[in-house]
């Protein structure tokens, strides 16, 4: 089993900044993606918003978050966090951070075994 536990989220008006952090505790040695989700109103699945290769580090980010987010890893803290600059209103949601048993950065919430219990990000405009 492996636990994650989300923090970070908040209000923020737009073109701010927030980072949210996702520890990990538990049978971390069996993750090989980290990734964070959103869910977004109106949309029914979550969207997957970056991830990252725990071995070699490979970066994937969705087309509406390049340039503006980062992703990144602490291996000594087991922490993962995520850095959102110049947000937008269309940002606000739910943030989940998730882990993958599966190498190769999965994009889909489908390849995502363990969940956090999300983290609530508002942009004001």
């Amino acid at each position: 089993q492996v636990q994650l536990v989300e923090s970070g989220g908040g209000s923020v008006q737009a073109g701010g900044s927030l980072r949210l952090s996702c520890a990990a505790s538990g049978a971390t040695y069996r993750v090989e993606s980290m990734a964070w989700f959103r869910q977004t109103p109106g949309k029914e699945e979550r969207e997957v918003v970056a991830v990252i290769g725990i071995r070699d580090g490979h970066q994937y980010y969705a087309d509406f978050v390049k340039g503006r987010f980062a992703i990144s890893q602490d291996n000594t803290k087991n922490t993962f966090d995520l850095q959102m600059n110049s947000l937008k209103s269309e940002d606000a949601g739910v943030y989940y951070c998730a882990a993958s048993m599966i190498m190769g950065s999965p994009l889909s919430p489908r390849d995502y075994v363990y969940w956090g219990q999300g983290t609530q990000v508002t942009v004001s405009s």
